[in-house]
C-alpha cells in the first residue's frame, strides 16, 4: 500500500497511493473514524456530473469529515468558521494510482486571520496528516 511522498499547498496535503478506489475510499473512512472524524457528507462527483452535463470522468469523490470536539472548539472561537466546515476528504483515480487529500486545516487560521485558532488547526492537521500517511 505505498505510494507516493504526502504534498502540502496551502489548502490540501495530498498524496498518490497504489490502491484502487474502492480500497481507498474505505480505508479513508477507517482512517477517519479511529481520528475521530465522522463522514457528514458524501459528494459523488463523477455520477453528479454525468447526470447534470452528461459528462464522463473517472471516479471522483468529496466526503464531509467531522471532527466534533474539533468543530465545536473551533466555532466558539470564531462562529463564521462553519463557512469552512466540515473538512473536506478527496478521492479520486488518476491513471494507475488512486489520488486522495484534505483540506489544510492551517488554512482556517489564514482564512480568518484568527491566531487563536491556531491550536485547533494544528490539532485537526495532526489527525489528518496521519489519516494521509497511514493510507
Amino acid at each position: 500500500m505505498s505510494g507516493n511522498s504526502t504534498a502540502t499547498t496551502a489548502y490540501g496535503i495530498t498524496r498518490t497511493v497504489s490502491m484502487s478506489y474502492d480500497e481507498a475510499v474505505a480505508r479513508l473512512r477507517e482512517l477517519l473514524k479511529e481520528e475521530g472524524f465522522g463522514v457528514l457528507t458524501e459528494i459523488d462527483v463523477k455520477r453528479t456530473l454525468k447526470e447534470k452535463l452528461d459528462k464522463d470522468i473517472d471516479p471522483y469523490v468529496i466526503l464531509g469529515a467531522c471532527n466534533p470536539k474539533l468543530a465545536s472548539r473551533a466555532l466558539e472561537i470564531e462562529p463564521d468558521i462553519g463557512l469552512l466546515l466540515p473538512c473536506n476528504v478527496i478521492v479520486s483515480q488518476r491513471g494507475d494510482g488512486t489520488h486522495v487529500g484534505v483540506v489544510n486545516p492551517q488554512s482556517m487560521v489564514e482564512f480568518t486571520s484568527n491566531a487563536a485558532l491556531a491550536e485547533v488547526s494544528r490539532d485537526a492537521d495532526e489527525r489528518l496528516r496521519r489519516v494521509i500517511e497511514r493510507l
